[in-house]
Order: structure tokens, then sequence, then C-alpha cells
């Protein structure tokens, strides 16, 4: 399966998506927040970012979900800041202490081509939200040097569906977070008391994009959409609510319902985020989804099945 960007670069047409993307940097709206920083004039955004990429690291990752880690691993490249402000975050000492380094898009081009050439399955863009111009200025350069993989894009979920339409092509799998269903929640741990509304768009955009995940022979995914909940202490984040919107979308929906939550960065402030998940509530949140019709679960379903 080609990946749609190789035909939107022979159009002229992700060049075209460049072009428009820098224009909205001079009054930054790539994200529900819409601060309207000249991000393109030196001005930082809401997400503490300017016009050029910020990278903290790249390598090939083999935590990620089995359809995207392979034999060879996922082609992964951190992008430093975030559009979120998660009190609970567990990388952050990127996301919000800015581990990382300002690069070109030359630069930014060159790790995909590496990562390609060590065999990754996937070139996997952590935090893209407020990258996104930058990804689509490197890939004008990666492209004709060779860039063939699927692209990965792996978000908070805080994406702004016209954004993403204008985008459309540019990402063959689309993986975000659907962390919250409670305004309330969202507004308290994340700073985005829209988040249940503006995520829950976000994914309708992606999934009319790109569907439900497809995957090779092997098992790994091709195209599609791929869906990460972490599970909060005293249903937080209104799990039940979560999966019931996922499936609202498609049953065939990949998710991965995840259970590392731990009370990082300031997650011991907030009382209903001082401990770990139990087994049993991990095991609700599994039945629950269960219930909504979702039956592709990350660990617990494997292609063909």
């Amino acid at each position: 399966m080609k990946p749609s960007y190789l035909r939107l670069f022979e159009s002229g047409r992700l060049e075209r998506i460049a072009e428009e993307l820098r224009t909205r940097l001079g009054r930054c709206d790539l994200c529900p927040h819409r601060c309207g920083a000249d991000r393109g004039a030196g001005a930082r955004g809401r997400c503490k970012t300017g016009l050029l990429p910020v990278v903290s690291s790249f390598h090939a990752h083999f935590g990620e979900e089995r359809p995207l880690v392979g034999r060879f691993g996922s082609g992964t490249i951190f992008f430093t800041h975030c559009n979120l402000a998660c009190v609970f975050c567990q990388n952050y000492d990127i996301s919000h202490l800015g581990r990382g380094e300002e690069v070109s898009y030359d630069d930014l081009a060159d790790m995909m081509i590496l990562l390609q050439k060590r065999g990754c399955h996937n070139i996997n863009f952590v935090s893209p939200t407020h990258m996104n111009y930058a990804i689509v200025r490197a890939l004008l350069i990666a492209v004709p040097r060779g860039l063939c993989l699927p692209l990965v894009y792996n978000s908070g979920g805080y994406d702004a569906a016209d954004v993403l339409s204008l985008m459309e092509g540019v990402y063959d799998i689309y993986m975000p977070d659907f962390k919250y269903m409670d305004a309330d929640a969202a507004a308290l741990f994340s700073d985005a008391p829209d988040y249940p509304s503006a995520a829950a768009a976000a994914l309708r955009e992606m999934h009319r994009q790109v569907g439900d995940l497809v995957f090779d022979a092997a098992g790994v995914a091709l195209r599609g959409l791929l869906v990460r909940h972490l599970v909060l202490p005293n249903n937080a984040a209104r799990t039940d609510l979560v999966v019931e919107c996922i499936a609202s979308l498609s049953r065939n929906t990949y998710i991965n319902i995840m259970d590392q939550y731990r009370p990082e960065y300031r997650a011991g402030s907030f009382a209903d985020l001082k401990r770990r998940i139990t087994g049993a509530e991990f095991e609700q949140a599994v039945e629950w989804a269960r219930r909504a019709g979702l039956y592709r679960i990350d660990g617990l379903w494997l292609p063909g099945k």
C-alpha cells in the first residue's frame, strides 16, 4: 500500500498544504486553543513553540503498540512541548520543561530517512499537533530523498478538525489519545475544558480520512485509526463514556486501553490522581469497552482473529 503523502507530493498538493499551514502560523490556530500567536514572526504560541521544530529524541521504538512495532520498531520522533498541560504527564521533562533542541527542516528530514534506513516500519511523530507545518516542510525534503514509509500522527487528541481536514492524505495512521469525556476533568487536569468535544470531532475526521486500522500479512499497521485511552483512578476521565464515543465511530476501531497511569509531575496535588489504578479498575474499563461493542483491544486481540 503506497503512503498517501507520496501522491500529494507528486500532484503538488503537499506544497500547497505547507503554504496554507505557514499562513495559519501567522495567527496560530493549528490547535483548538487558537492562541493567535504570530509564530511565523518568532512569537511563541501557547505550546511554547515558534516556527522551527524542536526535537527531544528520535529512535527505533519497541515500546509502542504491537501493530506499529513489528519486528524492527516504530521510527519515533519525539517533539518537545505540547498543546496540552496535563498535570500527570509522564514525559513532563519534554512536554512541560522543554527538554530538546531546535532543528532545521533539513535535519528533520534526515531523521526520517535515517529511521527508514534502520528498517523501521513507520515514522511516528509524537506530539505533532503544534509541529504540523514543520513536518510537512520536512516531508517536501524527505520524499525526494526516498522516504516511503507510512506516517503516524501520535497526538494527545486535542486537535482541530479543520486543520486535520486541510492535511488529508499527509498521515496514513492516526494514533490519538482520547483522554476525557468529562469537561471538568479536562479543565482541571489539562487546561482544556473543551477537550471532550474537540477530541470527538478530531477522531471523527481522522476516521473519515483513514478508516479502521488495516495490517499487512505480518500484522504491521499500514493505514487507519488506532485510539489510546489512559485509565485514571476513580474513573476521573469517564472511561465509560470515552469507549461509547469511540464505538460510535466504528465498532472495529482498534483501541489501546492503558493501565500504566502513575502519579507523575503534579498529579499528587489532586485527590483523584494520587494513586495508581487498581486491577479491578482496569478490568472494568475493558468490560465497558466490550459492552460498547469494541473488540479490537490491544493486547487482547490479534489481526486475523
